[in-house]
């Protein structure tokens, strides 16, 4: 049986939503020893989601190089370096998979695309997001709980569509760089905000752009269209924008929808949006203390008196605030996941 590129990646799209509901064994995290330690632990548990991500990957190539439909007609294979992280070696154009983990309980999916639409022109590769949790919200096996595969041209078009503004917000494509060796070769777009710009230099943009016709506002990532961002960046100044491309901010209607159904999603009684607003309460309190303590320590240097006090009452207030969202992560965690004070000493054991 021979298969096309395009039955290739439904086939094994199809194989990838059954993970939803796999465990991994590799890694498990103990039990906290008492509520206390279970509201710490809230605060860095999404700090394993780089592991996750680098387990996922290896375990997605495995699992489909293992499946009926692809023996003797090539290999699943990772990439690392390189876009995107798993790929099919045996047909052209080759089939591939951008792998994302997401966190539910973290702020925002963080993970970027920033891939230019010119690498998709034979929308042959999907992006595969995994939504993961631990068996017990916080402890436990890291669990896939949800899975979620669109193509990567569609998510391309939604992030270009959905930040370029000219001229205030300006995509670039990246210079041609295909006369360098493949680990050179640079197909990352990045976006630009406009910076305080004058009238003059505002009306001048705006005339340049009427220039360029009825869809001069419209996205394309053809040189001819880049050169003429080019020339309006030669108008106003533009700095580069740090955040662009973040999965969470593109507004791409299948990733919307997934991200709605997984905080949606019941867990331990609760869902993972209540989940998430609840170890935020912690977070934010610990924000505004950390806020109320630099200020403190910026009117001490300019012996500021007035402005230490209001620092001081702002401390003591946030101290406040800090103690009554950990007492209420408590009172959930005990209700919920049944965390109770344990011997610290069996840490060490």
């Amino acid at each position: 049986m021979t298969l096309d590129t395009k039955e290739i990646l439904r086939i094994a799209g199809e194989h990838l939503e059954e993970m939803s509901g796999h465990e991994f064994d590799v890694l498990t995290v103990e039990p906290p020893v008492s509520p206390e330690a279970a509201v710490n632990l809230s605060k860095i548990i999404s700090k394993l989601s780089p592991i996750l991500g680098n387990l996922i990957e290896f375990n997605v190539v495995e699992f489909l190089d293992d499946q009926e439909e692809f023996k003797g007609l090539g290999t699943w294979k990772r990439q690392d370096p390189g876009f995107p992280d798993a790929i099919f070696d045996g047909v052209t154009p080759q089939p591939g998979f951008e792998i994302k983990a997401w966190f539910p309980l973290s702020t925002e999916i963080t993970a970027r695309f920033k891939d230019s639409q010119n690498h998709f022109t034979e929308d042959n590769t999907n992006v595969c997001m995994l939504a993961w949790l631990p068996e017990k919200i916080l402890y436990g096996k890291p669990r896939i709980v949800d899975v979620v595969i669109v193509s990567g041209r569609s998510v391309a078009e939604a992030r270009d569509n959905h930040y370029h503004n000219p001229p205030h917000y300006l995509v670039l494509e990246p210079e041609n760089t295909s006369s360098r060796t493949s680990n050179l070769q640079q197909t990352n777009t990045n976006g630009y905000r406009i910076q305080d710009p004058t009238p003059e230099q505002l009306r001048a943009a705006e005339e340049l752009i009427a220039s360029w016709g009825d869809d001069g506002h419209t996205y394309k990532p053809t040189g001819e269209y880049q050169a003429k961002l080019r020339e309006l960046m030669n108008i106003c100044n533009y700095r580069l924008d740090t955040n662009y491309a973040k999965m969470d901010r593109i507004v791409h209607p299948g990733l919307e929808a997934f991200k709605e159904r997984v905080l949606a999603s019941t867990f331990e009684g609760m869902t993972a949006k209540q989940w998430d607003q609840l170890f935020r309460l912690s977070s934010k309190a610990e924000a505004k203390l950390r806020k109320a303590v630099s200020a403190l320590e910026t009117a001490q240097e300019k012996n500021d008196e007035r402005a230490a006090q209001r620092a001081e009452l702002e401390i003591k207030a946030a101290k406040k605030a800090v103690e009554k969202a950990d007492a209420r992560v408590i009172q959930v965690l005990k209700e919920r996941l049944d965390i109770k004070e344990e011997d610290a000493e069996q840490l060490l054991e």
